[in-house]
């Protein structure tokens, strides 16, 4: 591997603590970050986030969105923004949307309390400096060719301009396997980045699978493997949704979904006790 500083655990022994208002991120604890993949009108972004926030401690949403084809939905742009703020607010929840280009962070980042690197802009290392430069905690998301020691290089250029809180996500990478699912979760990437760095780790398997009904056996399967949360796309009206609706849960889904993972932890944390 090429070396690594500021995010090995050579570095920094203890776990980093990323705090998203008064969501913390790391150290033991479990986050949920919910909501759609795109926020496509001021009703549907507020619908789901009253439906959830029982369930979630950050929402989610697009606003503008990088899409494989020009003529698919691109999102709403800074209007969406004002929606999921709004949202948020009416909820209690903080939100977090992706930043797709370094003229857009100062904007975007006015609105929101988290800022997410997508999987095609993971390696964008002009954004990754000028998210690196401002103090708004970063979602980093692997890209979907990228090995662990780049994903990890990539949280280096962050760190490395001043900005610490950073949250890794593995959200799934493209093998042969893409007849049956979007792309491969790789679950052993959650031990492996929690042996490497001291950056928390959350999972994503919605773009894991790409499939709503695979999403809960990918979701227990990352708590076990010690992901400190789950990042699940969650849509009123799937089958209507103008992005990724066949890998969106129900809001109903989703909380009986949390209410397992809920019991999972309260078990595994009761094995250790047990145990030691």
């Amino acid at each position: 591997m090429e070396p690594l500083h500021l995010v090995s655990r050579d570095y920094q022994s203890q776990d980093t603590i990323v705090q998203v208002r008064d969501v913390k991120i790391g150290g033991g604890t479990r986050v949920y970050i919910a909501g759609p993949c795109s926020v496509e009108n001021e009703a549907q972004i507020s619908e789901i986030a009253q439906a959830i926030k029982g369930s979630a401690h950050i929402l989610r949403g697009g606003a503008y969105k990088p899409r494989t084809s020009p003529y698919s939905f691109q999102g709403l742009g800074e209007q969406g923004l004002c929606f999921l703020k709004e949202a948020g607010q009416r909820a209690g929840l903080p939100i977090v949307t992706e930043v797709m280009s370094e003229e857009e962070v100062d904007m975007v980042a006015a609105y929101v309390d988290m800022l997410q690197i997508g999987a095609r802009n993971m390696q964008n290392f002009a954004l990754l400096r000028k998210v690196g430069a401002q103090r708004k905690p970063v979602l980093l998301k692997r890209g979907v060719a990228a090995t662990i020691e780049e994903l990890l290089l990539s949280a280096e250029y962050i760190l490395a301009e001043g900005n610490s809180q950073v949250v890794l996500c593995e959200r799934g990478i493209r093998t042969f396997n893409h007849t049956y699912t979007r792309n491969t979760l790789d679950i052993s990437a959650v031990p492996i980045l929690k042996h490497l760095t001291h950056l928390p780790v959350v999972v994503d398997p919605s773009h894991g699978s790409g499939r709503w009904n695979l999403i809960e056996p990918l979701a227990k399967a990352a708590v076990v493997a010690g992901a400190d949360g789950l990042m699940i796309e969650v849509h009123n009206q799937p089958e209507q949704a103008l992005s990724d609706g066949p890998q969106s849960l129900k809001p109903e889904k989703y909380k009986a979904l949390i209410q397992k993972i809920d019991r999972i932890v309260c078990f595994l944390e009761e094995e250790i006790t047990c145990k030691y």
